[in-house]
């Protein structure tokens, strides 16, 4: 059994005008500090014994205790009139939950994710495990499949990628780690691609501007990837996967307890790929890489509400494409090579204690360093790129509030050796404020906002206002944010055709943007339906010109998003189906003159289905519409064709191995079938190539083993 929970009432004292309860949450006979008590919306926080009083009117009371790494539980029991009612919960251990509950890791409030007046999505650990059958290599396809989210290509050269949630553009989203930036302050491009899935435990998402609680580089939200923690008992599993387009993938990933307070997990993954040309034409449409990664995580639970983690990272990547060896362009008659190498190193810490038995606090601290080594022809760029991060915070309750205080410092320092003019070093001092607060059983609110001072661009006030109303199976929420990004001449472009023939005619502004959501869901049983509805709108947005000069600049006007997100999800074990839709509507307008924002997809639609049983295997499904998108600085065509994507993946279980085969593409719907990649001359910002709106390897069929051991 999952989860116990003893409960007893004792007739401790006289009738009184406030009756009292009492929760003791333990652990086997260890108590936990630093649980989450909610009763009725209402939330509270264990002290070092694992016990909270707290006061209650007479009638029904819904209890929620969690604790990140335990399985949650849910209880309930009736006041009565002058007793102090005593309530015993005994949390087990859980390495993954099955349904995350809490998520306290993205919104900082240890708050049930049906409480939380932001809205904050969840991929569980067995989402994770499908998407990482079919790339074990990196989270691009997991993150492409989730609702409102689109992982556009920027690179067809070296297949960078961006993610882009809600249609704003993918330097607006914000990485973390365990709530750390290990990926750096913007980690589009090949940082997703560098990333195995094996260690995840889970991801959450806030979409729309988050700079009240992360700062700048969250205007379009934020994607935090959490960690598997390690169990009561040592789990050693390793992964090998080949695909028919020569990619091969070997993922290790260990855990053990080493006393009772001490734990530690460790990935190492090797990764390779053939340089492949899928259309003919003696250009990579797949580059080639030789990639490894290794990453150990240190955990300890002293309890009493005191806890610490430390993780560090390196990875070595040496990616090549462009003209195959012993081949030339035809429109030169030279060969042309793009390659990088990159190395990647990163360490960050994440500790907390109870102060006085009411109050959590946390301190997070990590440093990155990333070194690059681009070649474009016969153009190279190196560069190092350093980013720090400091943050501390309070956290108490009193009544129906929960509060979060705190105060950070961000550094993102890049220094171009062979482009110095594109040097910059960018400080943020910020400090930040938030309160939930149960007005009434069917109404929460979340209220926040940031002050931050920034070296270069100044002063900015980020707020964000939340909203929560509950009645029966229906659930709704609003939210409204506003925030700031502070730009460079990184950019998704940019980064595909590098800085040397790059001009900024004059000093650029600092980006303003604004978000605002309404959705509203509906719980019936196994279905759970929900509708959102959103509109953004960033001021002095960055714009990169690539018709007849390669420049950045502020446009004269903004960007707008608007659109709908809708979504369905059917569980019945062993069962379960994902259907979503995505309506956007993006118009940038730039001097009086509107147009559609490149790349982006006005309808995209989704359907994915699993038949699992732990002890067989699995059987999915999956479908995926992309619509007709914009095309920019594409001598062939200004309008992108539709498509629809079909997958189908496979897994048996014998004892310790699970055996597993996905077919992805299996419509092989390439890009190259609808126009040429390749340009008939080298365009102004130096690229050879279109930009990549639909997949270019085509139909791939991928296939390894599992093993626990």
């Amino acid at each position: 059994m999952w989860r116990r929970v003893l409960l007893f009432l004792a007739l401790a004292s006289p009738a009184s005008a406030t009756e009292t309860v009492r929760v003791e949450v333990k652990h086997g006979d260890q108590p936990l500090s630093g649980a989450s008590v909610i009763a009725n919306g209402k939330s509270y926080l264990t002290d070092g014994d694992g016990v909270v009083s707290f006061p209650a009117s007479p009638g029904s009371l819904e209890l929620v205790i969690a604790k990140d790494g335990f399985l949650p539980v849910t209880t309930s029991l009736v006041v009565d009139e002058g007793k102090v009612h005593l309530v015993e919960v005994l949390l087990e251990q859980s390495v993954t939950l099955q349904e995350e509950i809490t998520v306290v890791a993205t919104t900082r409030s240890e708050r049930g994710i049906e409480e939380q007046p932001m809205r904050v999505e969840v991929l569980g650990r067995e989402e994770i495990e499908e998407k990482m059958l079919m790339t074990p290599g990196d989270i691009v396809m997991m993150l492409n499949e989730m609702g409102g989210m689109r992982v556009a290509a920027t690179s067809p050269s070296l297949g960078a990628a961006s993610v882009r949630i809600q249609g704003m553009r993918g330097r607006y989203t914000q990485f973390l780690s365990d709530g750390l930036p290990l990926y750096g302050e913007q980690p589009g491009g090949l940082a997703l691609l560098q990333i195995p899935p094996m260690d995840l435990g889970r991801v959450e998402v806030i979409k729309g501007v988050a700079s009240a609680l992360y700062g700048g580089g969250a205007m379009g939200g934020v994607v935090n990837l959490l960690s598997r923690r390690p169990g009561e008992e040592a789990q050693r599993e390793i992964l090998v996967n080949a695909s028919t387009r020569g990619a091969t993938d070997a993922v290790l990933w260990i855990s053990s307890p080493l006393s009772p307070f001490w734990s530690f997990s460790l990935l190492g993954s090797g990764h390779g790929q053939d340089r492949v040309d899928v259309d003919g034409d003696a250009w990579s449409d797949i580059a080639g890489h030789g990639r490894g990664v290794l990453r150990p995580r240190l955990f300890w639970d002293g309890g009493e509400g005191r806890s610490f983690f430390v993780t560090a990272g390196f990875t070595y990547e040496d990616r090549t494409g462009g003209t195959l060896p012993d081949s030339v362009l035809e429109a030169t008659g030279e060969p042309y090579e793009e390659s990088l190498l990159t190395r990647r190193y990163d360490v960050g810490a994440v500790g907390q204690t109870l102060l006085g038995g009411r109050y959590l606090l946390t301190g997070r601290v990590a440093v990155t360093r990333g070194n690059h080594d681009h070649l474009f022809g016969d153009t190279r760029e190196r560069d190092r790129h350093d980013t720090a991060f400091a943050e501390l915070t309070l956290r108490g309750s009193a009544g129906g509030h929960t509060w979060i205080a705190g105060a950070a410092f961000e550094h993102d320092g890049y220094r171009p050796e062979d482009v110095p003019r594109y040097a910059y070093s960018f400080g943020t001092i910020g400090a930040f404020f938030q309160d939930d607060v149960d007005v009434a059983d069917w109404l929460g609110l979340s209220l926040s906002a940031r002050l931050d001072r920034h070296n270069e661009y100044g002063t900015f006030l980020s707020p964000r206002f939340s909203a929560l109303l509950r009645q029966g199976r229906w659930t709704g929420r609003v939210s409204f944010g506003s925030g700031f990004f502070a730009p460079t001449a990184l950019t998704e472009e940019t980064e595909a055709a590098g800085l040397t023939r790059l001009s900024i005619p004059g000093p650029l502004s600092a980006e303003r943007g604004r978000s605002v959501s309404l959705d509203v869901s509906r719980n019936d049983g196994p279905l759970t339906t929900t509708l959102t509805l959103f509109a953004s709108r960033i001021d002095e947005s960055i714009l990169v010109e690539r018709s007849t000069d390669y420049l950045l600049r502020n446009v004269d006007g903004g960007t707008t998003n608007t659109g709908v997100e809708i979504l369905a999800t059917f569980r019945r074990p062993p069962f379960a189906a994902t259907g979503t839709y995505t309506y956007v509507r993006s118009i940038e307008s730039d001097g009086g003159l509107s147009r559609n924002v490149e790349l982006t997809p006005r309808h995209s639609a989704g359907l994915v289905a699993m038949l699992e049983d732990d002890d067989v295997g699995r059987l999915g499904f999956e479908l995926y519409f992309t619509g007709e998108q914009r095309l920019e600085a594409n001598p062939y065509r200004t309008t992108s064709e539709p498509y629809v994507i079909i997958g189908i993946l496979a897994e048996r279980r014998f004892g310790r191995f699970r055996i597993f085969v996905n077919g992805e593409n299996l419509t092989n719907f390439r890009q190259s079938r609808w126009g040429p990649l390749l340009r008939p001359e080298r365009n102004v910002d130096g690229r050879w190539t279109v930009d990549a709106w639909a997949p270019l390897e085509g139909r791939v069929i991928n296939g390894g083993v599992r093993v626990d051991f």
